[in-house]
């Protein structure tokens, strides 16, 4: 259409211009100088004439002729894969090793035998309270011990061949028997003046010092840590507890120290927190370097569905119509530049980092339209981005 007009106007010139051929030829025989420029005058201003009459039919024609042009859009071939989605909560880091030694008996700290920093073994002295005078105690109550033990043996033999009444060979049994115990009492009390690690570990501090009173349960001596056995816990929600068991994968991340680690549960608590009903696990995670210490914050993602095979596609293509449906684009080739870009409509699933998966809709080996899908319509032409 827009030629046709340009033609029309080709020929209308034409047939200006060859009927003013004559006068122009004319005038210029004349020899009049005046009227050869009042000529040229008129015939500039027909021009200026015509070219605005063009320009205006030109601006008419391209806003009444659409001309569509394929948008330009970036695709990609749609394969199956391994979909993992993970639950991500907030933990911290824990060992069961991490405690403090109180003292177990009243008396004066008088020795400490460790430093702090320093690596301990099991069942080692770590410091001493005074025992105001119960070893002397003890070592009376070990003779009388003895005595009582050699007297009862020596009954013991003589009630075999007969001899003696049964009331003494009772007595002297009773005796023995009442010593011996008396004597564990008095030495298990003693033990309690030494402090020992109950596991092998560090010294991580020393809270009191030599020449200080101390009393039981209430003194603090030493924080003993073993820093081998580490874990994070964490509490789910418990809508997660049917997805979550003993072995299920897990990603540790511990930003403070710039570690990550993946591992596995290896307990699941049996018991729902009412206050914010969450469940508990624990994640066991090496620590070879000694960097990881207790109650680091932890990121734990919890894997928590897994998909074989399945489809997923960048979540941010993903579009709703006015009847509530996920709907995306697939590119459909019409030659080997252009396309058009078909709508679809998907059953999706979980998303997990950017990504989601699609249950129905999409199969592999389709086409599916990434960078541009935003502003497409069914049936656009598209091409695709060298």
């Amino acid at each position: 259409m827009k030629k046709s007009f340009l033609f029309i106007i080709l020929i209308a010139t034409l047939v200006s211009c060859s009927g003013d051929k004559k006068s122009v030829d004319a005038i210029i025989d004349s020899g009049d100088l005046s009227a050869v420029k009042s000529k040229r005058t008129e015939l500039n201003q027909q021009q200026r004439d015509l070219k605005t009459d063009i320009d205006k039919l030109n601006e008419y024609i391209d806003s009444h002729e659409k001309k569509e042009r394929p948008v330009l859009i970036t695709a990609e071939v749609i394969k199956d894969t391994v979909f993992k989605h993970f639950v991500e909560v907030q933990g911290n880091v824990e060992t069961d090793q991490n405690v403090v030694l109180n003292a177990e008996f009243s008396g004066v700290l008088t020795n400490i035998y460790v430093k702090e920093g320093q690596r301990v073994s099991k069942g080692q002295r770590l410091a001493k309270i005074d025992d105001g005078g119960l070893s002397s105690q003890v070592a009376q109550q070990e003779a009388q011990l003895a005595l009582s033990k050699t007297t009862f043996e020596r009954q013991e033999r003589l009630w075999e061949q007969k001899i003696g009444s049964e009331i003494q060979f009772l007595q002297a049994k009773t005796t023995y028997e009442a010593a011996k115990n008396a004597t564990q009492q008095l030495r298990s009390q003693l033990s309690k003046t030494i402090i020992t690690a109950p596991f092998s570990g560090v010294v991580d501090d020393i809270i009191s010092d030599p020449g200080q009173v101390v009393s039981p349960g209430q003194t603090p001596i030493i924080r003993l840590v073993n820093l081998s056995n580490m874990y994070v816990k964490a509490a789910i929600p418990e809508n997660y507890i049917k997805n979550i068991k003993k072995g299920t994968q897990v990603k540790v991340r511990l930003t403070s120290i710039n570690e990550e680690f993946t591992g596995t549960v290896r307990q699941v608590s049996n018991y729902i927190n009412p206050n914010n009903r969450s469940f508990e696990i624990q994640v066991e995670i090496p620590n070879k370097n000694g960097l990881v210490k207790p109650n680091l914050i932890a990121t734990v993602k919890v894997n928590d569905y897994t998909a074989e095979d399945a489809i997923t596609i960048p979540e941010n293509i993903l579009q709703e119509n006015a009847a509530g449906e996920t709907i995306a684009y697939l590119y459909k080739p019409v030659n080997d530049s252009v396309g058009t870009a078909k709508r679809i409509i998907l059953e999706t699933g979980l998303s997990y980092e950017n990504h989601t998966q699609v249950k129905s809709g999409l199969k592999k080996g389709d086409t599916i339209i990434i960078e541009g899908a935003k502003t497409l319509r069914d049936g656009q032409k598209v091409t695709i981005k060298k």
